[in-house]
């Protein structure tokens, strides 16, 4: 008895979001389901590598996958808006789920070829470009704001879970049965959300249309919106740098594993599992930290960290010191998207949210097209090591300016209200 309410008061006091029946759905579901989301981020990476050799044209796979990120992100925030999120989700992971399907019977039949990737990734981009920002704003509703931030870390902690078993999972499935397995395990997986969605009951947030108001000019005022808040607009320029420069794992380690440390997908495994691990337990340290609400400074020292050790991975040449480093990489790149995601969420208002958080993914999501061919072109010149040298450094510099630059023009936030930096007359 005494253990069951242990076990209550720690649910209660650090991760309260889970009291909410609806969010319990939602979370079991996705448990399941990102363990095959990162089985399938591995396996098709190290299908691509196996079946071009190129670093390039794997870079070019994850530019394409997020283009539409990029090209769509903001007529979708307008769109969600329009609709109950729930039905949204439940129609994008029915696609995702026969996408995955798809390739994993198009290895299985050995018609797998480079284009068939490439346009498989292109439509699960195209699917994702609404999926994203969805489940962000959907969060809200299914906790409301007094825990939306626990929400956030508690899916932070289940992604990044999903990052250390799903590439161990994934590299092991490779290794006795093929890739193929990876894909097919991946679109059963997504069953297990869709009953989630299924037997969430909410009242949606749907924006009230207004006359003479069409996708540009709503596009517009978000961006305005967006563009006189400082808060808004320092937070969502890092996490244009931070996603461009830094959020290239994909991309680099696989190359890293193969190209510069000559080892197989065992490793592979291993070194994406190790910066899940820290991702794991730096979402853990945010769920205890949650009732505090999200921290500005936090958002600012950790792009900065996170961009030292980025150069840090680009120096080591074995897997343990290369390991070491993923793993506190790990913890910053949490810090960093958790804080910055929260800030983003409880900053806005109602009517704007949706749009700020489909430019956050335009942002976050739709500068990895240019970051993974950056990031690629740069592993096939100098290697995976002074990949990530360069794009730790570029990071680094871009990051301190913005830093530097708003600091100039705010001082510090009173302590009532640690999101509102004071404005300087």
């Amino acid at each position: 008895m005494n253990l069951r309410l242990a076990g209550e008061r720690l649910v209660h006091n650090n991760f309260h979001a889970l009291t909410h029946r609806n969010y319990r759905y939602f979370w079991f579901g996705q448990c399941i389901s990102l363990i095959g989301t990162w089985m399938q981020n591995i396996g098709q990476a190290w299908l691509v590598l196996t079946l071009t050799g190129s670093p390039l044209l794997l870079g070019l796979i994850g530019t394409v996958q997020f283009l539409p990120f990029t090209l769509f992100s903001l007529f979708a925030g307008v769109i969600i808006d329009k609709y109950p999120k729930k039905r949204i989700l439940i129609v994008t992971q029915t696609v995702s789920m026969c996408l995955a399907l798809t390739l994993s019977l198009l290895v299985f039949t050995d018609t797998v070829r480079y284009g068939y990737v490439m346009v498989l990734a292109l439509l699960l981009g195209i699917t994702n470009t609404f999926d994203m920002p969805t489940r962000q704003a959907f969060n809200i509703e299914i906790v409301g704001k007094d825990d939306l931030m626990n929400a956030i870390t508690l899916n932070s902690a289940t992604f990044n879970l999903a990052r250390i078993l799903g590439p161990a999972f994934g590299a092991l499935m490779m290794a006795l049965l093929g890739a193929g397995w990876c894909f097919l395990l991946n679109g059963l997986s997504f069953i297990a959300v869709i009953y989630g969605l299924t037997r969430i009951q909410t009242t949606p947030y749907v924006r009230e249309k207004r006359q003479g108001s069409g996708f540009l000019k709503e596009i517009k005022d978000g961006i305005v919106y967006i563009a006189g808040d400082r808060l808004l607009t320092q937070t969502l320029l890092l996490v244009t740098i931070v996603g461009t420069m830094a959020y290239n794992f994909s991309i680099l380690i696989p190359v890293l594993t193969k190209h510069d440390l000559h080892l197989q997908e065992q490793t592979y495994g291993i070194l994406m599992s190790c910066i899940g691990l820290g991702s794991f337990f730096g979402a853990l340290t945010m769920s205890f930290l949650s009732k505090r609400g999200p921290r500005r400074r936090l958002i600012l020292i950790s792009s900065i960290l996170l961009s030292i050790f980025l150069i840090l991975i680009g120096l080591m040449r074995s897997p343990v010191a290369a390991g070491a480093c993923l793993a506190v990489t790990g913890v910053f790149t949490i810090l960093f998207a958790t804080n910055s995601n929260s800030t983003l969420q409880m900053h806005a208002k109602d009517e704007y949210r949706a749009r700020v958080m489909s430019v956050y993914s335009l942002v976050f999501a739709g500068s990895t097209p240019l970051g993974n061919f950056l990031a690629g072109l740069a592993a096939d010149r100098f290697g995976a090591g002074g990949a990530f040298m360069l794009c730790g450094a570029t990071c680094l510099i871009l990051c301190s300016i913005v830093i530097i630059v708003f600091r100039k023009r705010a001082v510090p936030a009173s302590p009532g209200n640690p999101l509102e930096p004071k404005q300087v007359a």
